[in-house]
Order: structure tokens, then sequence, then C-alpha cells
């Protein structure tokens, strides 16, 4: 849903130099509530919540372990719910969705329009976004190149970490 975001918006194009983002989840979910009023959307109690479970996880969150959270606070919470929730946060580019390992991880510039690609380490499931514009541009132009009109865009590379590989 983020690549139909991308087409609408023009692409914010990173530093090429790697680096890894603080993980402050009270402050990403900050931004997100600001970007969600100045873009006039509906940030309901439930979407801030599972915003905010996704945040502070320290590895991907799988829906239905954000389901089981959920759960453990309300009791009632649904699969749909969880589901509307997290379509809700991707389409507006809150959220990333790592389709290999099918879960979510925070977006760390979530008032910016984007396209990364993310490592993702097989031995600690960690992922980290990869905010370096020239690889979306590559891809865009290739794409270009060739006639060819993308409609959604993932690129994961799996691997190990250098924590990992270092333990």
């Amino acid at each position: 849903m983020a690549s139909r975001q991308a087409a609408a918006h023009p692409m914010t194009v990173f530093s090429h130099k790697p680096h890894h983002h603080d993980h402050d989840a009270e402050h990403f979910v900050e931004q997100v509530v600001r970007a969600s009023r100045e873009r006039g959307l509906r940030l309901t109690p439930l979407r801030r919540e599972v915003l905010e479970l996704v945040a502070a996880s320290e590895k991907p969150a799988k829906a239905y372990d954000l389901l089981d959270r959920l759960r453990e606070r309300h009791g009632n919470a649904a699969p749909p719910t969880v589901y509307r929730a997290l379509d809700f946060l991707l389409q507006h580019g809150f959220i990333h969705k790592l389709e290999s390992v099918n879960a979510y991880v925070h977006c760390p510039h979530p008032a910016q329009s984007h396209q990364v690609p993310f490592l993702i380490c097989d031995k600690c499931d960690s992922a980290v976004e990869v905010c370096d514009g020239r690889v979306a541009e590559l891809i865009t132009a290739q794409a270009d190149a060739l006639g060819f009109t993308p409609q959604d865009q993932t690129l994961e590379v799996h691997g190990v970490c250098k924590d990992c590989r270092e333990s």
C-alpha cells in the first residue's frame, strides 16, 4: 500500500550514508499524531494503540502478536480490527510491512512518503530500514527504461547482522 502512496507523492530522497535510527517509540508516536493532524487523518484510539505496539516492539511485529497484546488489555480484540488498523497505518506510510516475514515495523520517517529496502537478520529477526534514496531511484530508472509501470516495490535482503555475526 505504501507504493500507491509513493506513486501519488514525490519520493523523498534520503542521505546516501547508511545509518541507524534511535528507537524512541514515544517520540515516533507523537510524530505520527502530528502528521495525522496535518493531513486531516483520523488516528483513532485503536489505531494509535496498534501503532504504539508496533513502535515499542524491538523486532518486527506479527499481526497475531499484536492481537494477543491487545487482548491482554481489552479482552475482545478481533483479527479484522487489528488488520484494519494496520492497513490504515500502512496506507499512510506510518509503518512498513516486511512481506518475507509477514511482520510490521515502524517507519522512522512517518511524515515523508518513500520506498526503502530492509536488511533483515535471520538469526535475531531485527530489521533495518536502509534510508538511501539511490536504491529506489535506480529501480525507478530501470523500470522507466523498460517501459514498466511499478505498482508495488518490496526489497528485503536477508542475512546476518553484525551483532549476531560477532556473537
